[in-house]
C-alpha cells in the first residue's frame, strides 16, 4: 500500500515514545515564539502532524496557537492539535483563534486559503462551538467567495531579470472548458493560465461548501423558522420562491443558499460544455455530482429551492441516461429523485429503473462506481418505497457487482441483502448465490469477448480459456450464459450442471476463487433473513433445493467443502423450525440417503439429513408420520451404513467420517424405539459394529483413533435398548423437551432418565455390588 520510504517513516513516527515527543513539542514551541519563524518551524509542525497522525492513540501536547498570526503556520499548528482526537476544549480554541483571523484580515492581507479546511475540520468535529456571529460571518464569506470571484485571470508573474519591460500585459478573461470566454460569473470550472486570490477562495469555499451547511441547516444557529413557511409549500410556493430573494434582505444563511443555487445551477450548465482535455472532463463530472447533492440539500432546508431546480434536474437525467461518460452523477440524481419524488410529484421509478438494470451490467467492473451504487442501495433503503420491488427484482443484477467485486463489497452485501430477499424470490436467489463463481466467469469471458474499450478491466493475463470463450459464443449454450447474466429475477431455475463443466478450466481464477470465498458468508447472512420470513411452504422449498443443490456445485478448489458446511447447518436450521419437513419430504430425504453423492464434501450434508431424520421422523411432531414409513427409512439407513463399514474405501465411496457413523447408529436406534419390532436387528448391528471396532484382527485403519468412540456410542446404544420404553422416552423427544423446566425440574429430567437406566444396566452386567 505505500513505499518502502513511506512506510520507514511511519514506522518511525510511531516508535516515538512520550518522552522524545514532549522535548519535540517543546523545540516547536520555541521556533513559533520567534518574530521571524522561517521554513524550519514549518518542517518542524509537519514532522509534529505525521507523529500524530500515524498513531492510532490520542497524545495530548502542550502546543498553542492563540498567538500566531501566519495562516500558513495557524493551519499547520491547527492540524496538529485537531489530530490530537476529538477534545473539545482544543477544538473550541482552534476555532475561536481561526475565526479571530478571518475577522481581522484586511484586503490587502496575508491568504485565508489555509484556513477554510480548518473551518471545516472544526465544525464537523465540534458545531456547537461556534458563536452565531461567526456562523454569520463565514455564510456572508462563503456567499461573496462564491458569486464575486474576478472574471480576469491573474497576473503573470515578472521574472525581474535585466531585459524584462516595464510593460506588462494585461490578464485576459477566464474561459470556459471548451475555450470559450466566460459570460457568467467565476466557478471551479473557468480555466485560465492563472487564478487571482479571490478565485482560489471561489473553489475552496465549493469544496467546503455541502459539509457547511449541514452544519447550517434548519436545526443550526442562525436559521429561519421553517415553520413559517410550512403552510405555503405547495403551488403557491413555487411562484412566491422566485421573487423572495429580490423583494427583502436576505439573512446571510439564506443570501448563502441562494448564492450556492446560482452557483450549482451555473455548473450544471458548464457540465454540458466538450472539454478540450481529459483533466477538465474528469472535473465537470466529479463538479456534477457535488452541485446535485449540493442541491438536495438546498431543496431539504429551503423547500422554496425545490420547484426552482426540477426543470434543471429533470433535463440532466434526460442527458444522463444516454451519457455513459456521466454515468457516476446518476446516482446522487437518483438520490435526488427519491427524497424529493412525492413533495414534487416526480417520476423515481424511470430512474431507478435505469440504476437498478442498465449501470451493474455495464458498469460493474469498474470498482468505485460498484461500491457507490451499493452505498447507494443501502441509503436509499427507507426511501424507495414502492420501488422497493424494482430493487429486488433487480438482485441477479446486483450480484454482477458481487461477483466481480467480492472482497471489498462482501460486508455491504451482507449488510443489504435482508433487505434484497423476498418470499417470491428466495429460492432464486439461493440458486444464484450458489452460483456466483460461475457468475465470476461468465463476467470475465463476457468481457473478453466483447469490442476493446478505452478503459480494460484488470484480469489473470495468464489464464488461456480459448476452449470457454468458445463455448460463451456457442449457440447451443447461450440460453444458460443469458439465463446466469439476466438482469431481473425470472422466477425460473436452471440447471446449470453444464456450466460448470465448461467452466470447469478457470476454477482456478483468482477472481473465482475470490468469489468462492465469500460465498459461505452471503449464504448465512441469506439464511438469516430468509427464516424470519419463511412459512412452511418456502421452508419445504429451500430445503428440498438444499438436497438438490448439495451435489451440484462449481468445483473450485475448497468451494464444496466450505458450502457443504452453511448448507448443512442451515437445513437443520430449517429442520426445528418447520419440524414436519422430514415428513414431508421423505420421498427426497430417501432419494438422497441411498444416493452415492452424500459423502461429498467431507459429509456434513449427509450427517446433518440422517440427524434430522432420528430427531424429526416422528408422530410428536408430524401425526402424518406412519409406522412403515418409519420401516422405509430404516432399511434405507441399515443399508447405507453396512455397506460404509464392510468396504474399503474408494473413489465411487470415499471414506465415511467417523461422525457420520455414530449420527447413522443413533438413528438406527431411535427409529427402532419408535417401531420396537426393528430393535432385534438394530441390537444385532450395534453388536457387530462394536465387535468390528474392537477387534485387531479387522483392518480398522481406515477409522483410525476414531474406533473407540464408535465403540462407545454402540455400547452406549446397546445398554438403552435393553430397555424399550425407556429407550422410547429418551429418544423420542416430546415439545416440552424444548421448555426450560423439562432440564431443570429434578423429577422429569432427562439426565435423571439417563442416570436411572445406566445404573440398572450396570447392575445388571454386575459392574455393581447388587
Amino acid at each position: 500500500m505505500f513505499t518502502a520510504g513511506a512506510e520507514s517513516l511511519l514506522h518511525q513516527a510511531r516508535g516515538i515514545q512520550d518522552e522524545e515527543l514532549t522535548k519535540f513539542c517543546s523545540r516547536v514551541s520555541k521556533l513559533l515564539q520567534k518574530e521571524a519563524t522561517g521554513p524550519e518551524a514549518t518542517d518542524a509542525l509537519r514532522r509534529l502532524f505525521l507523529i500524530l497522525a500515524a498513531t492510532k492513540y490520542s497524545r495530548h501536547l502542550s502546543l498553542s496557537c492563540d498567538h500566531i498570526q501566519n495562516t500558513q503556520q495557524l493551519s499547520l499548528v491547527a492540524s496538529v492539535l485537531l489530530a490530537q482526537g476529538n477534545r473539545k476544549q482544543e477544538v473550541r480554541s482552534v476555532g475561536q483563534r481561526v475565526f479571530k483571523v478571518l475577522e481581522s484580515r484586511q484586503p490587502d492581507g496575508p491568504s485565508l486559503r489555509p484556513l477554510l479546511p480548518v473551518v471545516s475540520k472544526v465544525a464537523s468535529l465540534a458545531p456547537d462551538t461556534l458563536h452565531e456571529d461567526q456562523t454569520k460571518l463565514l455564510n456572508k464569506r462563503l456567499a461573496d467567495w462564491l458569486r464575486y470571484a474576478s472574471v480576469q485571470q491573474g497576473p503573470a508573474h515578472s521574472s525581474g531579470g535585466f531585459f524584462s519591460t516595464p510593460r506588462v500585459r494585461q490578464p485576459g478573461p477566464i474561459t470556459e472548458v471548451d475555450g470559450a470566454v466566460a459570460t457568467d460569473f467565476f466557478t471551479v470550472l473557468s480555466t485560465g493560465q492563472r487564478f487571482t486570490e479571490d478565485q482560489w477562495l471561489n473553489m475552496q469555499a465549493f469544496s467546503m461548501l455541502r459539509a457547511w451547511l449541514l452544519h447550517g441547516s434548519p436545526e443550526g444557529s442562525g436559521a429561519p423558522d421553517t415553520d413559517d413557511k410550512s403552510e405555503l409549500e405547495g403551488s403557491t410556493l413555487s411562484v412566491l420562491s422566485t421573487a423572495s430573494s429580490t423583494s427583502r434582505l436576505l439573512l446571510p444563511q439564506e443570501r448563502l443558499r441562494e448564492k450556492a443555487f446560482e452557483y450549482c445551477q451555473r455548473l450544471i450548465e458548464q457540465s454540458n460544455r466538450r472539454a478540450l482535455r481529459k483533466g477538465d472532463s474528469d472535473l465537470q463530472k466529479a463538479c456534477l455530482v457535488e452541485a446535485v447533492l449540493v442541491l438536495d440539500v438546498l431543496c431539504r432546508q429551503d423547500p422554496s429551492f425545490l420547484y426552482r431546480t426540477l426543470s434543471c434536474l429533470k433535463a440532466l437525467q434526460a442527458r444522463l441516461c444516454g451519457d455513459p461518460a456521466c454515468v457516476r452523477a446518476l446516482l446522487p440524481l437518483a438520490q435526488f429523485f427519491l427524497t424529493h419524488g412525492e413533495a414534487a410529484a416526480l417520476d423515481s421509478e424511470t430512474v431507478c429503473q435505469h440504476v437498478f438494470t442498465r449501470l451493474p451490467s455495464e458498469f460493474f467492473h469498474h470498482p468505485v462506481l460498484a461500491f457507490e451504487l451499493v452505498q447507494f442501495c443501502r441509503d436509499s433503503l427507507p426511501l424507495l418505497g414502492r420501488n422497493l420491488g424494482i430493487l429486488r427484482l433487480s438482485f441477479p443484477n446486483l450480484f454482477k457487482l458481487l461477483a466481480w467485486n467480492s472482497p471489498p463489497l462482501t460486508s455491504e452485501f451482507v449488510a443489504l441483502l435482508p433487505s434484497l430477499v423476498d418470499a417470491s424470490t428466495a429460492v432464486e436467489m439461493l440458486h444464484a448465490l450458489l452460483d456466483l463463481p460461475c457468475l465470476t466467469a461468465a463476467l470475465d469471458l463476457q468481457l473478453r469477448s466483447s469490442p476493446a474499450t478505452s478503459e480494460r478491466p484488470l484480469w489473470d493475463a495468464s489464464l488461456r480459456t480459448p476452449s470457454c470463450l468458445e463455448a460463451f459464443r456457442d449457440p447451443q449454450f447461450r440460453g444458460l450464459f443469458q439465463h446466469l447474466l439476466r438482469a431481473k429475477a425470472s422466477g425460473t431455475m436452471e440447471r446449470l450442471v453444464p456450466l460448470h463443466q465448461l467452466l470447469q478450466p478457470m476454477a482456478g481464477c483468482a477472481r473465482v476463487l475470490q468469489c468462492a470465498e465469500a460465498v459461505p458468508i452471503l449464504l448465512q447472512a441469506f439464511f438469516s433473513a430468509v427464516t424470519q420470513l419463511a412459512d412452511g411452504a418456502l421452508a419445504k422449498q429451500l430445503a428440498r433445493q438444499l438436497l438438490q443443490r448439495s451435489d451440484s456445485l462449481f468445483q473450485a478448489p475448497g468451494y464444496e467443502a466450505s458450502v457443504h458446511k452453511v448448507l448443512s447447518s442451515q437445513f437443520l436450521a430449517l429442520c426445528a423450525q418447520h419440524r414436519p419437513l422430514v415428513v414431508e419430504l421423505g420421498k427426497e430425504l430417501l432419494e438422497f440417503v441411498g444416493g452415492a453423492s452424500g459423502l461429498r464434501g467431507g459429509g456434513g450434508m449427509l450427517t446433518a439429513v440422517v440427524w434430522a431424520i432420528g430427531e424429526y421422523l416422528s408422530v410428536s411432531w408430524d401425526r402424518r408420520c406412519t409406522v412403515d414409513q418409519i420401516n422405509k427409512f430404516f432399511e434405507a439407513l441399515e443399508a447405507f451404513l453396512f455397506e460404509v463399514t464392510q468396504s474399503r474405501p474408494s473413489v465411487t465411496l470415499p471414506k465415511c467420517p467417523p461422525q457420520l457413523i455414530t449420527t447413522l447408529m443413533t438413528t438406527l436406534t431411535k427409529l427402532a424405539s419408535r417401531s420396537q419390532d426393528l430393535i432385534p436387528r438394530v441390537s444385532l448391528f450395534l453388536s457387530k459394529m462394536r465387535t468390528l471396532t474392537q477387534s485387531p484382527a479387522l483392518d480398522c485403519q481406515h477409522w483410525g483413533e476414531d474406533a473407540g468412540a464408535i465403540a462407545t456410542r454402540a455400547t452406549e446404544l446397546l445398554n438403552l435398548l435393553k430397555m424399550p420404553s425407556v429407550a422410547q422416552f429418551v429418544f423420542t423427544s416430546s415439545v416440552e423437551v424444548y421448555e426450560p423446566r423439562y432440564h431443570r425440574d429434578s423429577n422429569t429430567a432427562l439426565p435423571l432418565a439417563l442416570r436411572t437406566v445406566s445404573r440398572l444396566v450396570e447392575k445388571e452386567v454386575g459392574l455393581l455390588p447388587g
